[in-house]
């Protein structure tokens, strides 16, 4: 008697299993397939289980082709290059974590291409070793990345130039060493700050600027943006960056998603004031020779002395005023006329001046800042010589020449009165005409009501410049420089250039005898 035969095939699996392994499996190709990097993975016995789409694409060699190969000598690889590859293959099943290595692959149309692996053992749930996975990429695209790294890091830690990369909502989000020590603050401090935080003035630009880089791209040249620090209100130092600006979209979607925006700046403002100067000086130098072209054609000397004060105006002031010196009635037989005591300074002191206190230095220009009340003050400590009852060294001043403070014209020579302006003690006109130096004054930043009418010169004046009118070694006079407050306060620079107008309009006004008259 037989008993039954025993089943030992065991319960079918469960439906529910074989489902989940299904989805695995799906779940597995497609993330194989939709990494950046190649991937080929290979069984124990060297055979090609996995070829993902990358590997694809790099090798022209398809999935259906590659799986179930034993190896890549002869198809994927050379035969005088297999050697190499399997051993390192085989050394990466051997040795724990990843080893890099860089091999030359075969494509199906025959050509070499350089790529960079990273190979790993594939460990069974037991640990035993059951293949080996590499994942690849051509080399120049491994480069280029790298390359880009390390771009990024030398930029935010060693670059000469300020980045600063700004977010859709323009603020700061990275910002490197250099661009924090120039905005004088931490790197840590600027991120997600508006940027009206940082800057005083040139805020209204810089963000245009990022908004147009974010809607259009990248401008074709850099920009340069003058800018003044929150920090340094107070002086307001106003600093010149050249400016170039690249907008960021993300590489990973089809699309380009904008990120922000990365601003380069470099400080040029060394270099543009020196350019500016330069500018400046060529225009002047230019003026200089086409008043004296234009002076030339005047049969008139006077005539000429206005010509050159016009030409003086443009781009420098917007009034001039020309004031000569007459000379007191002289003194009783043996005493010392002022006349003498000055022909004696002019000979012998021509190069002397005196600084704001008195005491003789070297030649310069003096200034006169401040507030009203003293502004006065210094006037007055630095006339107090000669200069009680309205006169200036032992003279008066009589205007003859002056650019009409109304409406726009030529400069005319004024009525020969003699009739002297009559100008306060302390005017600055006296103190250049004392010092035969120039003279600066300023009202400061809240000009006092009045303050031009108190020294005789035209509505809305606020800087003001005095230089005297020297020629043959005797002091003609005081010419005289006014500005409104659409201009700045007049420098050193501009009291040279105001000398050598100066002499130019002294000579033709001794030439015509108006001194001497």
């Amino acid at each position: 008697m037989t008993g039954p035969s025993a089943d030992t095939s065991g319960p079918p699996p469960p439906d529910g299993d074989g489902a989940d392994e299904t989805e695995d499996s799906g779940l597995l190709a497609a993330l194989l397939d939709g990494m950046d990097a190649a991937l080929v993975a290979f069984a124990a016995d060297g055979t090609v289980t996995h070829w993902n789409h990358e590997a694809a694409r790099i090798l022209g060699w398809t999935a259906d082709e590659a799986v179930g190969r034993t190896g890549l000598a002869g198809w994927a690889v050379r035969k005088e290059d297999a050697d190499g590859i399997e051993a390192a293959l085989a050394a990466a099943m051997r040795s724990p974590g990843r080893q890099v290595h860089e091999f030359a692959l075969l494509t199906k149309d025959g050509h070499r291409v350089l790529v960079r692996t990273q190979a790993s053992a594939v460990r069974g749930p037991g640990g035993r070793v059951a293949g080996v996975y590499c994942a690849f990429s051509e080399v120049h695209t491994q480069m280029d990345l790298e390359r880009s790294i390390a771009l990024s890091e030398a930029l935010f830690e060693d670059a000469s130039w300020g980045v600063v990369l700004v977010d859709a909502d323009l603020r700061p989000a990275v910002v490197n060493a250099h661009a924090a020590r120039t905005l004088g603050v931490g790197r840590t401090a600027l991120l997600g700050r508006p940027l009206g935080d940082l800057l005083a003035q040139g805020v209204e630009e810089l963000e245009c600027a990022l908004q147009h880089v974010l809607a259009e791209g990248a401008p074709p040249a850099a920009a340069e943006l003058w800018v003044t620090l929150r920090s340094e209100e107070a002086e307001l130092p106003r600093r010149c960056w050249r400016s170039g600006f690249v907008r960021l979209a993300s590489p990973l979607t089809e699309e380009p998603v904008p990120l922000g925006v990365a601003w380069l700046f470099q400080d040029v403002t060394e270099a543009k004031r020196t350019e500016q100067d330069n500018s400046l000086l060529r225009f002047r130098a230019h003026q200089l020779h086409r008043a004296g072209r234009a002076a030339a054609e005047c049969p008139d000397p006077a005539e000429a002395a206005a010509v050159h004060l016009d030409f003086a105006l443009a781009g420098f002031a917007d009034h001039g005023l020309a004031d000569l010196a007459t000379r007191p009635a002289p003194a009783p037989y043996g005493a010392v006329a002022d006349d003498d005591a000055d022909d004696a300074y002019d000979t012998y002191g021509a190069h002397d001046t005196y600084d704001a206190y008195g005491t003789r230095g070297t030649r310069g220009t003096h200034d006169i800042y401040g507030t009203e009340a003293t502004g006065d003050a210094r006037d007055r400590a630095g006339a107090q010589a000669g200069t009680g009852t309205g006169r200036g060294a032992g003279c008066a001043l009589v205007r003859t020449l002056a650019s009409p403070a109304g409406a726009p014209g030529p400069s005319e020579a004024c009525t020969a009165t003699g009739i002297p302006v009559p100008y306060p003690p302390g005017h600055p006109a006296f103190q250049a005409f004392q010092r035969r130096g120039p003279v600066r004054t300023s009202a400061g930043a809240a000009p006092a009501e009045g303050w031009a009418a108190a020294r005789h010169w035209p509505d809305g004046t606020v800087h003001g410049l005095c230089v005297v009118l020297r020629s043959r070694g005797r002091t003609l006079g005081v010419l005289t420089f006014l500005r409104s407050p659409a201009r700045r306060p007049f420098d050193r620079a501009d009291a040279d250039y105001a000398e050598e107008v100066a002499a130019r309009i002294a000579a033709c006004l001794d030439l015509s005898g108006a001194a001497s008259s």
